[in-house]
Formats: C-alpha cells, structure tokens, sequence
C-alpha cells in the first residue's frame, strides 16, 4: 500500500515500522504487509501467521481502548540469525503503540478453551504465541512489545 492518509510505512534493514490510523482496511494491509516482509525474510508460514495473529490481536485491543480511527506505530522485526552457522530459527519482534496509557491490557483469566466464554480470549492467545509480552508505558501513550518465537524454538 503506497502513502495515503493515515498510513505511512518505512521498511527498516529487519522489518517496519508503520504509522497508521486504525481501519479495517489498514489492518487487512497490515497483515498483508506482515505476510510479504516476513515470507521475504525466509520466516516459516506458521510463524508468520502467529505474528499477523498477534499483531491483529494487539490491534483490536488498541481499537477498543481509544476506539477507530486512532494513531497507532507498528513495529515488526526478525531477529538476526544467531551463532557461528547463523541459523535460520529467528524470532520476530512485534511493537504496537497507541495514545491511551491509561488502558494497560491486563489478562482477563478466560481460558481459551472454555465454551461459555464470549470474549477475553485476545491477551491469553497472545500470551500464548508470544510469552512474556509487556506492556511498557511511554511519553505519548503506551507500547505493547511481543517477541514470537520461532516454530522450532516455540514447537509451533
């Protein structure tokens, strides 16, 4: 998607970093975006998919905090490879920053199997495919940062 209003994408050497405002066409754009910069990178297709998961994830949440159309920064990176062989298992870290510090994401205690529940499934999903996630507090509102771990490392 070229520069338009209120979606302006800068390619970094590991990944992206987007300014967006929050649509559903921005964020079908921002999966895609996921989808050829990672399928670009070499990252598996499982993997890929659990960051366009995590990324949709964290997205929604923003949306609902400070509702459509809000400024969002999202950051997506591979990690280089690592050791002497320079193995192809790389992580990707995931950054989502919106304006509205006072609603840090707390986990609702919802499995993700239970059948009864109708919402809350979101933070323990990404809980899942990205463990240890934080939730940092900023200047101008507040950053969520995920790190999905490789299929192998993570048994994806």
């Amino acid at each position: 998607m070229p520069h338009s209003l209120g979606w302006y994408h800068t390619c970094t050497p590991t990944g992206f970093v987007l300014h967006l405002s929050a649509t559903p066409d921005h964020l079908r754009a921002t999966r895609a975006l996921i989808g050829k910069t990672l399928a670009d990178a070499g990252v598996a297709e499982g993997q890929a998919h659990a960051v366009q998961l995590v990324m949709s994830e964290l997205y929604g949440n923003a949306v609902r905090a400070c509702g459509g159309f809000v400024p969002l920064v999202a950051e997506v990176a591979v990690e280089p490879p690592q050791g002497c062989g320079g193995g192809a298992e790389r992580g990707v870290r995931v950054r989502l920053h919106d304006p509205y510090q006072a609603a840090m994401p707390v986990l609702s205690g919802v499995r993700l199997d239970d059948p009864e529940a109708e919402s809350g499934r979101g933070l323990p999903l990404i809980d899942l495919l990205a463990p240890g996630w934080r939730v940092a507090g900023t200047p101008v509102g507040k950053q969520v940062r995920c790190r999905i771990p490789a299929e192998k490392e993570s048994g994806l």
